[in-house]
């Protein structure tokens, strides 16, 4: 409120403070990840299944536009890709012991060095990343850090073919960053 000379000038500074605060993300947000290299948006249907693995919902890099299958609710708080030997992405959130290994929550790092003052924000740039649990004789091991890629692979099921999307631990670059948006109003499509 220093430097505020008059009732328009602190008028104005409220109204950023307004602005800046409706572009935060929050828990129970809902937002679309938009991959920065292709332009398409983080889609999963979720009556859409991997035919191998887990046989779990399916995560994929759909449209170049949002819609209702790319829409993701933030909430704080496995198994191998069918083509590859990445950790396979799905929506499931059961936290169980399936095949030997289990998957905790995400986390958002910002991919480039900013001042992000501690808040994440619409349209900031993040590699999304999550601890891979092994379970051995009951106890947990490892806590492997992955992250989040999609690349060109591709894959069918049925007769419709998606562009993978996976979790790895090697190096990352331009297929590991993604654009979050806050969506402000859940349209009907």
């Amino acid at each position: 409120m220093k430097n505020v000379n008059s009732i328009n000038e602190l008028a104005k500074e409220f109204e950023d403070i307004v602005l800046e605060e409706s572009n935060l993300i929050r828990k129970e947000s809902i937002v679309a990840l938009k991959h920065i290299a292709t332009g398409k948006y983080l889609s999963s249907i979720s009556n859409l299944r991997y035919t191998t693995g887990s046989k779990s919902q399916l995560v994929f890099v759909g449209s170049s536009e949002p819609d209702p299958n790319s829409l993701w609710k933030i909430s704080f708080g496995s198994d191998k890709s069918p083509s590859n030997n990445h950790t396979e992405v799905s929506c499931d959130n059961s936290n169980d012991y399936r095949n030997g290994y289990w998957l905790n929550n995400w986390k958002f790092n910002y991919s480039k060095v900013v001042d992000h003052q501690g808040y994440l924000k619409s349209n900031d740039i993040v590699n999304l990343s999550i601890k891979k649990c092994n379970i051995n004789d009951g106890r947990f091991q490892d806590n492997q850090v992955e992250f989040l890629r999609s690349h060109d692979i591709q894959f069918a099921i049925g007769n419709d073919t998606f562009q993978e999307v996976v979790c790895h631990d090697e190096r990352l670059g331009g297929n590991d960053e993604w654009c979050i948006e806050l969506i402000h109003e859940v349209k009907i499509f």
